[in-house]
């Protein structure tokens, strides 16, 4: 178990241009401590692009590759197939998108990478939404949901449709490794992310990291709405290993409202 007491210090540079209360780059940031020094970044447009790249400017201590948006895990096989002809061994190759690059835009790359069986970490900051071009809802946007896409109104209510089960999706690729995770809980999310370093193959991480600006809440609340998901049962904390599924329980569950009421784009929702 990874413990937080001994994580290093230098790993993203101070002074990226993130939002205050950015969930995406705590999720980044967390990682980093975990993967080290010998570790490539590849990333697409995205929040995270936007806010740690600005060249000639670079947030992160490792070498970051940006690539279009349904390329990253694309980008990624090609990484590594490059080191692997090198002769370069012990570097991990890690795919950083959000959620709209991982369960919409790059979905196909990333099932293409997964089915090959290539040696790489996937990790997706979800943040529910497009959030870098204007908060448009993503196939990650949960039901109900305001976003620009899907507005309130006479005739709009929210998202309609279900956030997809990505966990399902790449657990029926018969991958060695999936997880959810959220930055709420950082010991559960840097173990995973550890656990995820020693597969042979392909890993998926799903971090939930909210938004303040693209729901609505004060930037202060981050973390606080981060547990919140997970003790309201929104956002199961699960393990995919070895073909089996297991959940984190819940000891104590909280009410649903006490993690939607603070969240304007819930504010239209009755009760």
């Amino acid at each position: 178990m990874v413990k937080i007491k001994e994580l290093p210090d230098a790993e993203l540079v101070q002074g990226s241009y993130a939002c205050a209360g950015c969930g995406g780059i705590l999720a980044v940031r967390m990682a980093l401590k975990v993967l080290g020094p010998e570790t490539v970044i590849v990333t697409t447009p995205s929040c995270l692009l936007g806010v740690t790249t600005f060249y000639p400017q670079l947030a992160f201590k490792v070498p970051c590759v940006n690539v279009t948006f349904p390329s990253t895990a694309a980008a990624v096989s090609g990484v590594v197939a490059g080191l692997k002809r090198r002769g370069k061994k012990g570097v991990k190759v890690v795919g950083l998108a959000g959620d709209g690059g991982t369960v919409d835009i790059g979905l196909q790359a990333l099932s293409g990478a997964i089915e090959r069986g290539d040696n790489f970490i996937f990790i997706c900051y979800d943040n529910e939404a497009y959030m870098n071009t204007g908060v448009q809802r993503s196939g990650a946007t949960p039901l109900g949901a305001r976003t620009t896409t899907t507005p309130v109104g006479s005739v709009g209510r929210g998202e309609e449709r279900p956030k997809k089960d990505m966990l399902g999706i790449v657990a029926a690729h018969n991958i060695p490794y999936a997880a959810t995770a959220s930055i709420g809980y950082p010991q559960d999310y840097l173990t995973k992310v550890q656990k995820a370093m020693q597969v042979e193959g392909p890993a998926y991480i799903q971090v939930l990291s909210p938004c303040p600006p693209g729901w609505g809440y004060r930037s202060d609340l981050t973390v606080q709405l981060a547990r919140l998901a997970v003790q309201t049962g929104q956002w199961p904390l699960a393990e995919y290993e070895n073909g089996r599924l297991t959940v984190k329980e819940i000891a104590h569950p909280r009410p649903l409202r006490d993690y939607l009421a603070p969240q304007a784009r819930f504010a239209h929702l009755p009760g």
